[in-house]
């Protein structure tokens, strides 16, 4: 049985703890590994060697920092089939959907590659009599990361490249249902030429987590997962004094005007919804068509295509979607179906029951569409993280915006319509974080920010982009005068600079 080791000091190591974890193949059902997990002492450990290697690397200037940026860039890119077909053993999606994943995270590492031009100061001369102003950004010392299970090396890869590049060190807790991606992510890392104890990986559960927001020398913590993580994360960790960005669920909406292109918006809606086995915090899991002539025309043209999903193992060069990650994924996913039913909705096309000759043990559920989904279901209210794409039927364009700005969710959002005027109204009225016009997954390029509204994010910052140089670093203002421009005397009074 293949073991998953945490990584300390650029080690491997089991840790103290005798406790494990299984780790599965989605598509077989069968164990593959066991993955150790770390408790307080793994932790503490991790944090310690951290803590010490932040004193070199942070004093390391940024440029050769960056040089650690380029270099992994490029064993990225090599290796990029390698990460991909580790993603897909433990998580299940096809390997062109892994491919992407890696994709997505090289451009954050480009991104970080830029580091000496983004933490540039400023500088004043004269604010005053003999005194200039400057200020920087200098680091925070030893940050965590606590990432999920559906993008396991993208999502430390948002992370961790831009924590590194502004001066920090890092702790890495990554999912413990596909843990390997986060150790080969290490080692990239250190083919790269990062020194040991910059980056470690401790694997482990709520106790490992727990850990982390207790320790002291862990001065800020990124989280990405559900909502209620997200809020417990953001609440004892600033209780604790930490920094702390914390992006939680989602339910996404699609509005589908009338003027639309229907075969466009279901094609997308397809990708959107069902790529991935709609486990990503920005799947569209409900279209709003408006009017009953567009939602009609809609259906019918999604109900095919949903029924000929190609769906099977991550070594099917044709297979469009994978198993969903655990046989207690499954579970939930088809009976949110089955309440769904039971409160009205129409299942146009089930998906539960999916079974697939070979590989029959398999965490499978097939391509779901729902119609006639009201916002009093549960189907609606909650984020399904599953293959099921509900059609909520909306009268008026403003009965659709007004539907979505009173969700409890506020991530992403997509409108398909060749009007200009109602696009731009859309995008201003909006009450969500990301916006795609005719853009059916509007995750933003690494030189922008990732981040939702409302209950989908806890904290001021966005992940990666221009937001993470803010999240790692704290600002420094710098006043000086020397002696020459010195007033002789004592002054009382509130300091200005006349």
């Amino acid at each position: 049985m293949t073991r998953i080791d945490h990584i300390i000091d650029g080690k491997r190591t089991s840790g103290s703890s005798a406790s494990v974890a299984a780790v599965y193949n989605p598509a077989t059902g069968d164990q593959v590994a066991e993955v150790a997990m770390g408790g307080a002492e793994e932790i503490n450990s991790a944090v310690e060697n951290a803590q010490t290697a932040f004193a070199e690397w942070s004093s390391t200037p940024p440029a050769k920092r960056a040089r650690v940026m380029f270099k992994l860039r490029d064993i990225l890119e090599a290796r990029a089939d390698e990460v991909a077909r580790t993603i897909s053993a433990e998580h299940g999606k096809t390997h062109d959907d892994a491919l992407g994943e890696v994709t997505r995270a090289l451009e954050v590492v480009e991104y970080a590659c830029g580091i000496p031009e983004k933490l540039k100061g400023s500088f004043s001369r004269d604010v005053g009599p003999g005194i200039d102003s400057c200020d920087e950004r200098q680091p925070l010392g030893v940050v965590a990361g606590i990432t999920p299970f559906n993008f396991p090396a993208m999502v430390p890869l948002w992370m961790i490249p831009m924590a590194l590049a502004c001066g920090n060190t890092f702790v890495l807790k990554p999912s413990e249902r596909d843990p390997s991606s986060a150790n080969l992510v290490h080692d990239l890392f250190a083919e790269a030429g990062l020194p040991d104890g910059v980056l470690n990986v401790v694997h482990g559960g709520k106790v490992a987590v727990d850990a982390l927001l207790d320790h002291p020398d862990v001065q800020a913590i990124s989280f990405v997962g559900s909502t209620p993580v997200a809020e417990y994360i953001y609440s004892c960790g600033c209780a604790a004094g930490k920094r702390v960005q914390a992006l939680g669920g989602a339910k996404n909406h699609m509005i589908i005007l009338p003027d639309a292109d229907i075969d466009q918006a279901a094609d997308a809606l397809m990708g959107a919804g069902f790529g991935s086995a709609g486990e990503r915090c920005m799947a569209v899991s409900v279209a709003v068509p408006v009017g009953e002539e567009t939602a009609d025309r809609l259906v019918a043209k999604l109900a095919p295509q949903v029924h000929a999903l190609k769906i099977g193992p991550s070594t099917d060069s044709e297979a469009e979607m994978g198993p969903v990650i655990t046989r207690d994924a499954q579970e939930r996913i088809e009976g949110l179906i089955t309440a769904g039913e039971s409160e009205g909705a129409d299942v146009v096309v089930d998906g539960r029951g999916h079974k697939l000759q070979g590989y029959e043990n398999g965490f499978w559920v097939g391509g779901t569409l729902l119609d006639r989904v009201t916002p009093e279901m549960s189907v609606y209210k909650q984020e399904i993280f599953g293959p099921v794409l509900s059609v909520l039927r909306a009268k008026s364009y403003d009965e659709a915006v007004g539907l979505i700005n009173a969700h409890e969710y506020g991530n992403g959002t997509a409108i398909f319509t060749r009007d200009g005027d109602a696009a731009r109204d859309f995008a201003a009225k909006i009450q969500v974080g990301m916006v795609g016009i005719n853009v059916p997954i509007p995750v933003p390029v690494a030189y922008h920010s990732f981040g939702g509204w409302k209950r989908s994010i806890f904290g001021a910052h966005g992940i990666y982009g221009p937001e993470a140089v803010h999240f790692y670093t704290r600002l420094k203002t710098v006043t000086s005068r020397w002696p020459t421009g010195i007033r002789s005397g004592a002054e009382f009074n509130f300091p200005s600079m006349d």
